[in-house]
Parts: C-alpha cells; sequence; structure tokens
C-alpha cells in the first residue's frame, strides 16, 4: 500500500490509523481488495510528477473550491484553456477529453471507423494475457494479416508494409504502443515509428499511438499527475470533427477540476524540466545497471525513465524476479514485475 507523502513506516500511517477512509494497515489493505473488488489490475504507474506534489494538491483544492462538475450542455471557464494548453503542447488541431486510458483508446478506435467508414483495425495486441478467454473485445481489429494468418512482429516494418499493401483499403487505422510497457518496456528501433507512420501516410490509414504509459516525458499517466482520472484523443481537425454533439458522450470528460489538476501537471513538466531530467537519469539508469555487470542481469532497456531489467532467474539463487521486488521494497525501491523475469521501473522524474 502506498502510504501517505510524509510516512515512511512501509505499512499503517498516522492519518490512517483510526481513519473511516483509510485501510488499518498494508495487510488489511491488500485482503480487502482482494476480497470485494474485482482482480482487473495488479498495482500499477501513475504518478509520475511524485505522491501528492503540492502544486497539483494546490490545483486540486482551489477548484474544488470553485466548481467541480458541469453539465456539457453548458460552458465551464476552465475546459477551454485545457483544451488549448493540450492541443498546443502535444501539436495537433483538436482534443477530445475522456477519464482512463482505456476509454481514450476505444474512443480513437471509434473515430477510425467513424472516419474510414470501413470496420477494420489493425493491432500489435498479440499477449496471450490480455486476449485469453476472453476473445476479441471489438470484431475486426488483429494482429494478423487477413489473408496469411501471419502475426505482424513488433518492430517489424516489413510486414506493416505486406498487411497494408494486401488490406490497405479496408483498413481504418493501425494502433500500436510506440513502447510496449506491460509488455516489459520493449523498446523499437529508432526509426520504426517514422517508417511506419509514412507506410500509414501512403495507404491513408490512420496511426494511433496509445501512450498510456509513455507519452510527452511520459505522460500518458501524467497527463493528470496521477491526482485525477484524466485522458485524451488528440488529431487533426477534419478526423475530429467526426465526432458530432450525442455521437460520443462522458459525463465526467472534460470536468473543470479534472481539467485544473491537468493544466498544472502539464505546466510542470515543463516549469521542472522533466522531460530533460527524465532521459538524463534514464541513461544514468541503465549505464549504471549495466556496469554492475551482475550474472542475475541478461539486459536492461527503455527510455527515459521507463525501463525493465530483464533478470535470469537460474542465477539468482533461487529467487525469482517478484522476489528481488520484495527485496527492493524493503529497501525502499518499488518495482513490479512483468512476464515473469521481467522488473518494470517507472519512478517519478
Amino acid at each position: 500500500m502506498a502510504p501517505h507523502a510524509d510516512d515512511r513506516s512501509g505499512g499503517t500511517s498516522s492519518a490512517a490509523a483510526g481513519s473511516r477512509f483509510h485501510a488499518a494497515s498494508t495487510d488489511a489493505a491488500i485482503s480487502a481488495e482482494n476480497e470485494y473488488a474485482a482482480h482487473n489490475y495488479h498495482p500499477s504507474l501513475a504518478v509520475n510528477q511524485g505522491h501528492c506534489h503540492p502544486e497539483l494538491v494546490k490545483a486540486l483544492c482551489d477548484q474544488a473550491g470553485r466548481l467541480t462538475l458541469s453539465s456539457r450542455a453548458f460552458y465551464n471557464d476552465v475546459f477551454p484553456k485545457w483544451a488549448e494548453l493540450v492541443k498546443d503542447t502535444f501539436g495537433y488541431d483538436m482534443v477530445l477529453p475522456m477519464n482512463t486510458g482505456a476509454e481514450a483508446v476505444e474512443t480513437a478506435i471509434k473515430i477510425a471507423r467513424k472516419w474510414a467508414y470501413k470496420m477494420t483495425a489493425i493491432s500489435l495486441s498479440n499477449d496471450p494475457e490480455s486476449r485469453d478467454n476472453y476473445g476479441p473485445y471489438v470484431p475486426n481489429i488483429s494482429c494478423t494479416i487477413p489473408a496469411t494468418g501471419k502475426t505482424i512482429r513488433y518492430n517489424s516494418v516489413d510486414d506493416i508494409e505486406e498487411a497494408l499493401e494486401s488490406h490497405g483499403k479496408d483498413t481504418a487505422a493501425f494502433i500500436i504502443e510506440p513502447i510496449q510497457g506491460e509488455a516489459g518496456v520493449v523498446v523499437p528501433d529508432e526509426d520504426y515509428l517514422a517508417r511506419v507512420h509514412e507506410l500509414c501516410k501512403k495507404n491513408n490509414v490512420l496511426l494511433i499511438c496509445d501512450e498510456i504509459q509513455t507519452g510527452i516525458a511520459r505522460t500518458g499517466k501524467a497527463i493528470a499527475g496521477g491526482m485525477y482520472p484524466v485522458s485524451a484523443v488528440l488529431s487533426r481537425k477534419e478526423i475530429m470533427l467526426v465526432v458530432e454533439p450525442g455521437t460520443h458522450g462522458s459525463t465526467f470528460g472534460g470536468n473543470p477540476l479534472g481539467a485544473a489538476v491537468s493544466i498544472r501537471a502539464l505546466e510542470l513538466v515543463k516549469e521542472e524540466n522533466m522531460a530533460a531530467r527524465a532521459d538524463k537519469l534514464g541513461r544514468l539508469f541503465r549505464e549504471t545497471i549495466t556496469a554492475l555487470n551482475s550474472p542475475i542481469v541478461q539486459t536492461v532497456r527503455g527510455k527515459g525513465l521507463l525501463n525493465a531489467v530483464v533478470i535470469d532467474e537460474s542465477k539468482a539463487n533461487g529467487r525469482t524476479a517478484w522476489d528481488l521486488c520484495i527485496s527492493l521494497k524493503n529497501r525502499g525501491i518499488l518495482a513490479k514485475p512483468t512476464h515473469g523475469n521481467i522488473i518494470r521501473f517507472a519512478p517519478r522524474w
């Protein structure tokens, strides 16, 4: 359990003791969550600016005392300022606000289909953990070439070219994670996305980048600093204008409270030079781990402060990646294992 920002006890914080809002201990929190909540998540990353950044707390409290939610049938004075800032920050024409990363991806697919008047999209999501026992959530989305059944491999421009040459006219979009996060921070070649972008332009296919874990200075989850659920879909005006009033609603998308926090979170990215800091510290992390020449480290990879260390468990004296994460936790470092023997690190900047 993540304690309050000022708590270093590793378990129960002083604020949690006797509180009706907080679990009494780490064990109590884990036990209750496992018992009463659907097991859709293991703990994940969302606080790039750190826990309870004072500037984000101030933005949240100031706006909460003024206006938290307004009907989208009316204008409010915060959302348009947010929309302008997000548009300028990311370099697109228009933005559609949502709440979560999953909503944003689903919205992007919906927009792509409306734009193309087609019913097919290509996706690089062949992770069994994401597909087993559920089947396709959305029809006609595949990570294979329909004519051959060949899997479209991540980081293979040739596979994308083959898929678009044979099915480009029937394809609305190609959706991809710029860096595969849950797969273990898999980083493509430097020119991969640029070449894929050119292929998509050539075939009049939209390129959708799922940046839930990545983005400007890795702001997929940091667009509101982990303080409030905010996500966004951005594109060119001619694409975004397929969204008409009443065709895609969201009660909380673009609400004043989330918009205010997100504005301050994005300002902090620039004010605290977070992108450059993440790049510098990420390089230092990878260089330092590599220099250790540890027999249990197979490789270290990543971009900025989104990194993964691949563990050779056969040389770890019987310890698994999970065991190593527990050891790190006992030393004050929170990390998460993924795909068995991979430890993912995603600290604040």
